[in-house]
């Protein structure tokens, strides 16, 4: 393979994109056995590691001036085998632990025919959070759709899907992680630098996800059908402080087509209206691999960031929990870097 890139984050699915030269027919033929779109399971290591698990859903087959041929393969992270299901028999789930029905509804994804792709998780591991859930067969919700839903709303969680090797047997593993609030990873943090190993950086300022009144949506009552069919709204939260302290009147809202609950629908909005009151900007660094030693595993773990330029000309330094990595090849003139996506730990 070459031109290899990937990324992988928390809070959504990871992708990786890899170009298979094919110089000869006997390559080519070997390539057409191996590869078929949605059934394959694709794994990249970087020495003895795992780096990167996923399912190639697309390719595109390209050819030169020349005549030399190359496969362009792209593939979504093991999450993605969840947006191609649905559920389609009604889940219940009365004061169950939110982490029990995530793994619920692996279980139900595993227990239909072909359904079993060897998603693994830890029985023991509990959030301490029950809820009441029923997810109806009527409305056809993606798995992972729910499993996002349940994970946003107050009092939520983070989870992901990671590749990784078994380190007594060696076999390739698809895990299930969950943390609640967050994922959180690694004992020890990693320095990072500007000037030195990074790079270059982004910082984003942005005040227009900011509200500080909302209202959410949720499913339509439609059991009188002689009656307009109006959907279900939460009342109107106003957070009143950031008003009195002289912000303009910022409105949010919210829809969640599934939700018919009304105390579920009131729990993702003040979630919401929480994320909005003060959001926490999601700064980029891109660092030299060939500097300092980072990985996939990294998600999770806690950066220390230092940086002293024109803008931070008192000098930053603060501690940063990675929530995404992407990985892309060297270029001509360029090293091999990494673009960590940062939220303030």
């Amino acid at each position: 393979m070459s031109d290899v890139s990937l990324d992988d984050y928390l809070g959504k699915i990871g992708s990786a994109a890899v170009t298979v030269p094919l110089p000869n027919s006997q390559l080519a033929a070997r390539v057409r056995a191996a590869l078929d779109l949605g059934r394959t399971a694709m794994w990249i290591e970087r020495g003895p590691d795992i780096w990167w698990g996923g399912i190639p859903w697309t390719a595109n087959l390209t050819s030169g001036a020349r005549g030399d041929l190359g496969l362009r393969i792209q593939a979504g992270g093991w999450a993605s085998y969840l947006d191609h299901r649905a559920i389609l028999h009604t889940q219940q789930a009365v004061a169950v632990d939110q982490f029990d029905i995530v793994r619920g509804l692996i279980d139900y994804s595993a227990s239909l025919a072909g359904g079993d792709i060897g998603i693994e998780y830890d029985t023991e591991q509990l959030s301490g959070t029950p809820r009441d859930r029923t997810y109806r067969r009527y409305d056809q919700p993606r798995i992972r759709e729910v499993i996002d839903q349940l994970a946003s709303v107050e009092g939520g969680f983070e989870w992901r899907i990671a590749s990784y090797r078994d380190t007594g047997s060696g076999r390739r593993i698809k895990g299930l992680q969950l943390g609640t609030p967050v994922i959180r990873t690694g004992e020890s943090e990693i320095v990072l630098d500007h000037p030195g190993p990074i790079l270059s950086y982004d910082w984003p300022i942005d005040a227009t996800v900011r509200a500080n009144v909302w209202q959410s949506r949720g499913a339509s009552d439609n059991k009188n059908q002689a009656a307009e069919s109006l959907p279900l709204m939460t009342e109107l939260l106003v957070d009143s402080q950031q008003l009195a302290a002289g912000w303009p009147r910022l409105d949010g809202t919210s829809d969640y087509t599934t939700v018919t609950d009304p105390d579920t629908l009131a729990a993702h909005a003040r979630a919401d209206l929480a994320a909005a009151l003060t959001p926490r900007p999601i700064p980029e660094l891109t660092v030299a691999l060939d500097r300092v030693a980072l990985s996939p595993a990294l998600l999770g773990a806690t950066v220390r960031v230092r940086i002293r330029d024109l803008w931070w000309a008192e000098g930053l330094d603060r501690r940063y929990r990675v929530v995404g990595l992407a990985i892309s090849p060297p270029l001509r003139g360029r090293p091999e870097t990494a673009k960590l996506l940062l939220e303030a730990a």
